[in-house]
């Protein structure tokens, strides 16, 4: 096995009992992305001197016996979270040449943890897209397969992950950017409890919706990450002041007794065969794990997508007002202060955020704020319910992740509505603000990934990884790579 291959625990045992250093380690990744990123294109950013710095001083701290927890193991940071001294994009031209002077919570706590940062990967522009070819600069390529989407708007660290240029990424999921982009490239996906993981220096698409997400190649490597990330920031008033299990404590394998709730919503006509099949026979592997299958219903699935294309614009429309060419970020200089602002954003922004924007601003403009806005975020209301009475029933809920595995480039880009449907499985979980988890559960006949979601209650991260790992470890879906 190559060093680039390893998973963060493996790679933890081997630096810790001084086997391989972290100089080894990282330098095996950067050749490694150095030999395929011209073809996945996975990274905007890559910061290799950086990284072996950070190297060298983690193996200085093995020396001298320190034990941080993630100390000599390099990642990668999805460009939606701030990074002192780094570029951070968005996948945005309006923020092409933009710097942040400070790291988002998240980065700061995996630094202090002892990781090494790589770069930044690549998202669909603003964190709108399911595909990541939403991307001011260049489209991802999946791993699997290089014609083909990784998925989005995570999709730069999914394709990172699994192609082995990282040993494991941060990712944002607003309405299934994390578990979406897992599922298409074959690793785990975890998206927390809405304000279990701190989003200060997270550059906002929809306030109320985005989380900070972890993208590995197996669940323990999630549960890893978790432990250090997850917890209280007093500079995010939407962060969640609970304590911090220790969640690799979940991963016993053991889901003898446990209900779990599969909903008749989530198998819909024209979904792959093939994805039905894999999680159906998943389902039957965690029965014979010892678990009780239960079917429920979550009746309001249906208007989860039209509810989340108002919310998630809405909030997008106000969060975006701030790029006007005056404070930060692209500037274009016009003949008046509005010609500057109608300069900056016409060439700032991509097709997709504009048609986001637009969107957005008129379910909040006079006159059409109740009839939209305010009706969704009932619903929205309606659609935790669902969720709060199905967990009453059962421990987790089992669907799939996506509808297909994935699609070709280009495929889906003249049709928005056919993309947006890509997310149609995962977009119920953000707007309820609760816990999920991807793990690949099989293969279709093209041989690309295809996923299974586990979904928990609030602040249910460590139920969704008992069952997670559980399955994984009665299967060998996660231990297979991708070609390239």
């Amino acid at each position: 096995m190559h060093l680039y291959e390893l998973t963060i625990h493996e790679a933890r045992a081997l630096l810790n009992a001084g086997e391989i250093s972290a100089v080894e380690l990282t330098q095996a990744v950067i050749d490694r992305i150095l030999a395929v990123d011209n073809a996945v294109r996975a990274y905007i950013t890559l910061t290799p001197e950086a990284a072996l710095e950070q190297a060298r001083a983690a193996d200085t701290a093995f020396r001298q016996g320190q034990a941080l927890p993630l100390l000599g193991i390099p990642l990668a940071i999805k460009d939606i979270l701030c990074t002192a001294g780094i570029p951070t994009t968005c996948g945005s031209r309006i923020l092409e040449n933009f710097v942040p002077p400070y790291d988002a919570t998240a980065v700061a706590r995996l630094k202090a943890a002892g990781a090494v940062i790589l770069g930044k990967t690549n998202t669909d522009e603003f964190a709108m897209g399911s595909s990541t070819e939403n991307s001011a600069f260049f489209p991802t390529h999946n791993p699997w397969d290089l014609e083909r989407v990784p998925g989005g708007s995570s999709g730069g660290s999914a394709a990172a992950v699994a192609a082995g240029e990282c040993l494991g990424a941060l990712g944002t999921d607003t309405g299934g950017s994390v578990r979406q982009p897992a599922a298409f490239c074959g690793i785990v996906g975890l998206k927390p409890t809405y304000g279990r993981v701190s989003r200060y220096g997270l550059i906002a698409f929809a306030s109320s919706l985005d989380q900070v997400g972890v993208l590995t190649r197996d669940v323990t490597d999630a549960a890893m990450l978790m432990n250090v990330i997850a917890g209280h920031d007093p500079k995010d008033s939407t962060s969640l002041d609970a304590p911090v299990p220790d969640y690799t404590t979940a991963l016993t394998g053991d889901i003898r007794g446990m209900r779990i709730g599969v909903p008749r919503e989530y198998f819909i006509p024209g979904m792959q065969p093939e994805v039905e099949a894999a999680v159906r026979a998943a389902l039957q592997r965690l029965a014979d794990l010892g678990a009780e299958i239960v079917e429920v219903s979550l009746p309001h699935t249906d208007y989860a997508l039209p509810v989340y294309y108002l919310i998630a614009p809405a909030e997008a429309s106000a969060n975006l007002a701030r790029y006007d060419g005056v404070r930060y970020g692209l500037r274009m200089v016009g003949n008046s202060l509005e010609d500057t602002y109608q300069q900056t954003r016409g060439q700032g922004f991509g097709p997709e955020v504009k048609r986001r924007i637009m969107l957005g601003t008129y379910a909040l403009s006079a006159g059409y704020y109740d009839a939209y806005y305010l009706k969704a975020q009932k619903v929205r209301t309606l659609i935790k319910g669902d969720f709060d009475r199905a967990f009453e029933q059962v421990d987790v809920v089992v669907a799939p992740t996506s509808p297909t595995t994935a699609f070709r480039i280009g495929e889906k880009t003249e049709d928005p509505i056919q993309m947006y449907l890509s997310d149609v499985f995962t977009l119920s979980l953000n707007l309820a603000g609760i816990c999920g988890i991807n793990v690949p559960c099989g293969f279709d006949a093209q041989g690309l990934p295809i996923g299974m979601q586990i979904m928990g209650p609030a602040l249910g991260e460590m139920t969704v990884l008992r069952v997670a790992y559980a399955y994984e470890q009665a299967t060998d879906w996660h231990t297979r790579r991708p070609p390239i």
